[in-house]
């Protein structure tokens, strides 16, 4: 079965893309997930946070009792002591790139603007061959207006367009008000892929030591949801590649994001569960239920239940609304009289 598909550009063997996870982070890891059939992988976030906290913490060391005494000078570590700055990430880019022959797509959290398009430079330069901007921040400015924000994100994507060649992908959240117009104007601004959707990671309070403490919970195929719907609703509408993230666990998921439109499905919590061979039973399970209804490839079946594939598409959107709230208050009914 040929299973090939087209994300940012490039060609993919399959759609299966290992996301970025501890997984993605090591080198003999990367090597099993292309054996296993990851057709491209995404490097864990390069964050900014941590490049100057990093480069915070060189400061302070460097000036520890530099003023107390003249023979300070000669207190100060080594250089080969300590690491700051996006070198060692860098590096790690390079690394994968000389091990795999697959695609690998580096990953950027930034915070200035300045800092995107440092980082997005650098990495185009170590060989990344796609670059994906990780766009997560949570508006709490009240006096920030909806229009605000996406313009905030735009004019990144902009910028950073402006300064690499490489593809750009941008993963956001799906907290937009018009989220079908936020995806045009990141096509207008020339990012070459859209990755649906980024988590909202949601903190906890202890109530121990009453602080807040974070917590990650690993994706549920209920997430699956989301990206599909939206996916089916961007296809053919929007020109610009199409990745799923959050909730694929089996062949069967996999397939109904393709069907949807899907380019590429990102596949990261059950990669932690169970291992790099799932993408195998994930490739076999593709390839079997394609040929099981006779499709020449995966690119035929690819989008063939979106929404642009329905005659009405506005009819077929407001149906499956009125459809699932009659149908569940229904099988409700149903219970309660038994």
């Amino acid at each position: 079965m040929d299973l090939r598909s087209r994300y940012l550009g490039l060609e993919l063997a399959s759609p299966l893309v290992a996301s970025a996870s501890p997984l993605t982070a090591d080198i003999e890891t990367l090597k099993r997930l292309e054996q296993a059939g990851a057709a491209a992988v995404v490097l864990p976030s390069l964050f900014e946070e941590q490049i100057e906290h990093d480069s915070v913490d060189l400061h302070d060391t460097l000036e520890l009792g530099a003023h107390s005494f003249g023979e300070a000078l000669t207190y100060f570590p080594e250089m080969d002591d300590y690491n700051t700055g996006p070198g060692r990430y860098v590096e790690h880019v390079a690394a994968a790139k000389q091990a795999l022959s697959i695609p690998v797509i580096a990953s950027i959290n930034g915070v200035t603007p300045g800092g995107w398009v440092r980082y997005a430079e650098l990495l185009q330069e170590a060989g990344a061959d796609a670059i994906e901007l990780n766009v997560y921040a949570v508006e709490t400015d009240a006096y920030a207006s909806a229009a605000s924000v996406e313009d905030r994100t735009l004019r990144l994507v902009s910028r950073v367009r402006g300064a690499v060649t490489v593809p750009l992908a941008v993963k956001v959240g799906p907290y937009y008000t018009a989220f079908a117009n936020v995806a045009q104007r990141l096509a207008d601004a020339r990012a070459d892929g859209l990755v649906l959707f980024n988590r909202f990671l949601q903190p906890d309070i202890d109530l121990e030591t009453l602080s807040v403490k974070p917590e990650l919970h690993l994706s549920s195929r209920d997430e699956l949801r989301l990206p599909l719907r939206w996916i089916a609703i961007l296809t053919g509408r929007v020109p610009i590649s199409l990745a799923a993230t959050s909730g694929a666990q089996t062949a069967d998921d996999v397939v109904k994001l393709v069907l949807a439109g899907a380019d590429a499905v990102m596949i990261a919590s059950e990669l932690l569960r169970r291992g790099p061979d799932l993408l195998t039973e994930l490739t076999t399970g593709v390839s079997g239920w394609l040929e099981e209804r006779e499709y020449a490839s995966l690119e035929q079946a690819k989008g063939s239940m979106s929404q642009a594939a329905c005659g009405n598409a506005q009819a077929f959107e407001r149906a499956q609304y009125v459809r699932t709230l009659v149908e569940y208050q229904s099988a409700g009914a149903r219970g309660q009289a038994r």
